[in-house]
C-alpha cells in the first residue's frame, strides 16, 4: 500500500509500507473536473486519506465548543490585564503603550502584543469577558491547528492529529487558552516559529526564515525573552538540516535575526526614544525603561530571583522559596505536575528513541529535524523554568504544551512504523506505560475523581503496553483495540483536569488548573481562582479562600486557607488564603482586583469629565476594579507590585493641584512602598475621608484644616 504522506523535494521521508494501515491510496484521475472550494477544503489534499481532512475538522471543532464552555465564569479573569485592555480600547496612546489606564499614567509591565487583539475585539464588540476571552479561545483553536499541519506534513495525518489532541487536552493549555493573559499569544507565536523553521528547512529558504523572525519578534512584544528559550534549537535545527549550501544556510539565520529585531525593534524604539513626559511611565521598572524592565525585572531578574520591585524572592538552589523549589523535578511536583506533565515522560522516550532511528540518515532529513526543533524547545524551556529561582508560576508551563504533543505525535509514529522490529513494539510499550504510570501518579494527588480512574488509567494503559509487545501475534482487528487503549491511557487524566478547568471559574493573576492538589500553586496559593479571587463582573465570587485588602482590614495571606476580602462598596471575593496573617499593603488588592458598589461607580462617574482620573489606587489591581467597573481613567500608583516610583510625591501633589484627580481610594492606604507610602500618607494627612457605599475614599477636591484632618468622616450613602 502507497504511503498517504506528502512527496518531500529534498530528503528519504517514506515510511514503509506496512507502516500505515490506517491509509488507504486515492487515484487520481486527470481528467476529473476541478472539485469546488469547500469540496477541496472538506476533503484536504488529494494525497492524504479520506479520513484526514474530516478528522481534523472535527478536532478544530472539538476543540473551539470545548474551550467556549463557560467560558464567561471568569469574569475579567485577570483584572490587570483586562483594564489595560478596556483603556486601549478607548484610547490608541493606552493601546500602543500598554497602559493601565485610557488617560496614560503608567503600563502593564509586559510589551503590548497580546493586548493590542483583545483590546480590537473590545472596539468592535463592546467591553465584556467574552469579548476580552474570545481570542485566547481562538488563539488555541489556531495553535492546534498549526500544531497539527506541522507534524502532519513529515509524519503523517494519524501523527498530526495525535499531537493536536494531546495539545487541545494539556490541562493548563486549557486554561490559559482561556484567560486574558500573555501566554496564549506567546504560545501561538512559537508555534508558528516553529512550522515556519521546518517549511525554511525543507526548502532551504531565506524567505521563510525571515518569516520566523517576524514571529519571534512578536512573540518578544507579547512575552520579552521567553520566547528567546526557542531559538538556539530553531536555528541549530536550520543551519544543520536545511536543504542548501552552507552560505545560503548562514544567510538564512542572520536574515531570520534581523527579521527578528526588526519586529521587536520598532516598539522598543518608539518608546525609548520618546520622551518620558510624553508617554507613560514603564510599569514594573525602576527607572523608567523598557530596557532595563526587559533585562532586569522580567529577564534575569526570574533566573537569578534579584527581581528589584518584585513582590518576593525566589527560591533558589535547590530550597523552597516563595516561589516553591527549584530543581530537575520541579515540573513533576504535586502543584506543577498536574499542570503539564502528564506525557513529559512519554514524550522524553519517543524522542530519544526517535533521534536515534534517524541517526543515519541524510543531513537534510525533515524527521530528524523536527526531533530537533521540538526536543530542543522541550529541554530548553523545561529545564529553565525548573531551575529559573525567580518569580515563577505553574501557568508558565503552557509553553511546554506543543513541544510535548509534537514529540508524542511524531515519535508515536515513528515507533508504529516500525512496529514489526523490538525496537519500534518495545518503544510503543514503554512509552504507553510511562503515561499509564505518571497519571496514576498524578491522580493519586486528588480526591476530586474517586480510584475508578486512576486505576483504570493504571489497568488499561499496562494491558495496552503488554499487547504493545505482542502487535505481530494479534488479530489485525485487535489492534485498533489496543491503540485506543493507549491513547485512553495517556489522555484520560489530562481530559478529566480539563473537563474541571472549564467547569470552573479562574480569576486572579496566579490561576492553576484542574482539582486542588494540595500543592503551593507556584509558590503562593493559587487554586480555582488564583489569589485574590475577586468578584466577576455582576458581582458573582471568584475561587475559594480569601485574602486581605489594604489598608489594615485584616485576613489571610497567601498559601489556601479561609477568610475574606473587602473590595470597594464592601463586596466579598477573593481566592487563595493563607494562615498568617498580613497586614497593611501585602498581597490584598495585588493578585485580584473586586468589583465596587453601584454607590461607589455612581461617585466615581458624577462630573467625570472635569477630571483626567476619576480616582487614584496604590497597586493596578485596586485601581482595575474601579476602572473597569466604571470604564474610566483610574490612576494605578506604583503600577502592579504598587513597588514602581510612579508617580512621585511630587507629581501626585501636582496632579491634585491642578484638579486632575478626583478620589482617592482609601482602602489602598496602607498598600506599596517608596512614593506610593508617602502619597498615601499626605493624602490621608490633608484630604477629606468620605466613606462611599461602605468603603474609604478622600476626596481629593476637599482638603482638610490641620485640626480636623484625621477625624474628619463625611458619609455619602
Amino acid at each position: 500500500m502507497e504511503t498517504a504522506t506528502p512527496t518531500l523535494r529534498s530528503t528519504e521521508q517514506a515510511a514503509p509500507a506496512s507502516a500505515h494501515f490506517w491509509t488507504r491510496k486515492v487515484d487520481v484521475d486527470p481528467t476529473t473536473p476541478r472539485t469546488s472550494r469547500l469540496t477541496r477544503l472538506v476533503r484536504g489534499p488529494e494525497e492524504d486519506p479520506r479520513w484526514a481532512r474530516p478528522a481534523l475538522l472535527a478536532l478544530l471543532a472539538a476543540t473551539a465548543v470545548f474551550y467556549f464552555i463557560n467560558l464567561t465564569a471568569s469574569g475579567w479573569a485577570n483584572s490587570f490585564y483586562s483594564a489595560a485592555v478596556q483603556a486601549g480600547s478607548s484610547n490608541w496612546e493606552a493601546f500602543l503603550f500598554g497602559s493601565s489606564d485610557a488617560a496614560n499614567s503608567i503600563t502593564v509591565d509586559k510589551p503590548p502584543a497580546a493586548l493590542w487583539i483583545m483590546a480590537l475585539s473590545v472596539r468592535v464588540f463592546g467591553l465584556s469577558s467574552f469579548s476580552i476571552l474570545m481570542p485566547q479561545v481562538l488563539m488555541g483553536v489556531a495553535t492546534v491547528g498549526v500544531l497539527y499541519a506541522t507534524v502532519k506534513r513529515y509524519f503523517g495525518p494519524a501523527a498530526g492529529l495525535l499531537a493536536g489532541a494531546v495539545m487541545a487536552l494539556t490541562p493548563v493549555a486549557v486554561l490559559m487558552f482561556r484567560f486574558n493573559n500573555p501566554d496564549a499569544l506567546l504560545v501561538l507565536l512559537m508555534t508558528l516559529a516553529a512550522w515556519a523553521t521546518m517549511r525554511a528547512i525543507e526548502k532551504g529558504s531565506i524567505k521563510w526564515m525571515v518569516w520566523v523572525g517576524v514571529f519571534l519578534g512578536f512573540g518578544f512584544l507579547t512575552k520579552t525573552l521567553q520566547v528567546f528559550l526557542v531559538v538556539p534549537f530553531l536555528g541549530i535545527a536550520f543551519l544543520v538540516c536545511a536543504n542548501t549550501t552552507l552560505r545560503r544556510r548562514i544567510i538564512g539565520s542572520l536574515a531570520g535575526i534581523a527579521a527578528m529585531v526588526v519586529s521587536a525593534g520598532w516598539w522598543v524604539a518608539i518608546v525609548e526614544l520618546t520622551p518620558a513626559s510624553m508617554r507613560p511611565y514603564i510599569g514594573g521598572s525602576q527607572d523608567n525603561s523598557f530596557l532595563s524592565l526587559t533585562f532586569g525585572y522580567n529577564g534575569f531578574g526570574r533566573l537569578s530571583g534579584n527581581e528589584t520591585g518584585s513582590v518576593g524572592g525566589g527560591g533558589g538552589g535547590t530550597g523552597g522559596g516563595m516561589w516553591g523549589e527549584t530543581g530537575i523535578f520541579r515540573m513533576f511536583s504535586d502543584s506543577t505536575g498536574g499542570q503539564i506533565s502528564w506525557l513529559i515522560p512519554t514524550a522524553l522516550v519517543l524522542l530519544g528513541v526517535g533521534l536515534f532511528l534517524r541517526g543515519r540518515k541524510p543531513r537534510t532529513d525533515l524527521r530528524r529535524a523536527a526531533y530537533l526543533i521540538f526536543g530542543g524547545w522541550l529541554i530548553v524551556t523545561g529545564l529553565t523554568f525548573s531551575f529559573m529561582a525567580g518569580i515563577f508560576h505553574d501557568y508558565y508551563t503552557v509553553a511546554l504544551a506543543p513541544a510535548i504533543a509534537a514529540l508524542v505525535g511524531m515519535g508515536a509514529v515513528e515507533a508504529w512504523e516500525r512496529r514489526t522490529s523490538p525496537i519500534g513494539s518495545i518503544t510503543l510499550a514503554v512509552a504507553t506505560a510511562a503515561a499509564a504510570v505518571w497519571s496514576f501518579i498524578l491522580l493519586s494527588r486528588t480526591t476530586e475523581y474517586g480510584d475508578w480512574l486512576r486505576i483504570g488509567v493504571l489497568a488499561v494503559g499496562m494491558a495496552s503496553a503488554f499487547l504493545m509487545l505482542a502487535l505481530n501475534w494479534l488479530h489485525r482487528k485487535a489492534i485498533p483495540l489496543v491503540l485506543a487503549g493507549a491513547v485512553v491511557a495517556g489522555l484520560a487524566g489530562p481530559a478529566a483536569y480539563s473537563v474541571t478547568t472549564v467547569s470552573e471559574a479562574h480569576t486572579g493573576s496566579i490561576v492553576t488548573a484542574g482539582p486542588s492538589t494540595g500543592g503551593m500553586g507556584g509558590g503562593m496559593g493559587g487554586g480555582r481562582g488564583g489569589m485574590g479571587g475577586g468578584q466577576a463582573p455582576g458581582g458573582t465570587t471568584g475561587g475559594t479562600g480569601t485574602q486581605q485588602g489594604p489598608g489594615g482590614t485584616t485576613g489571610q495571606a497567601p498559601g489556601g486557607g479561609t477568610g475574606t476580602q473587602q473590595g470597594p462598596g464592601g463586596t466579598t471575593g477573593g481566592t487563595g488564603g493563607g494562615t498568617g496573617t498580613q497586614g497593611g499593603g501585602g498581597m490584598g488588592g495585588l493578585l485580584n482586583s473586586t468589583t465596587p458598589s453601584t454607590e461607589v461607580v455612581a461617585a466615581l462617574q458624577a462630573n467625570a469629565s472635569k477630571y483626567t482620573w476619576v480616582a487614584a489606587a496604590i497597586g493596578s489591581q485596586n485601581a482595575a476594579g474601579l476602572q473597569l467597573a466604571t470604564q474610566l481613567p483610574v490612576m494605578a500608583i506604583g503600577g502592579f507590585n504598587g513597588s514602581d516610583p510612579s508617580p512621585t510625591l511630587a507629581q501626585f501633589k501636582a496632579y491634585v493641584a491642578e484638579g486632575k484627580i478626583h478620589y482617592f481610594y482609601g482602602s489602598s492606604t496602607g498598600a506599596g512602598s517608596g512614593s506610593g507610602s508617602s502619597i498615601a500618607s499626605w493624602v490621608a494627612a490633608n484630604f477629606k475621608k468620605v466613606t462611599i457605599g461602605g468603603s474609604t475614599f478622600y476626596d481629593l477636591t476637599q482638603p482638610t484644616s490641620t485640626s480636623s484632618t484625621s477625624s474628619s468622616s463625611t458619609s455619602t450613602t
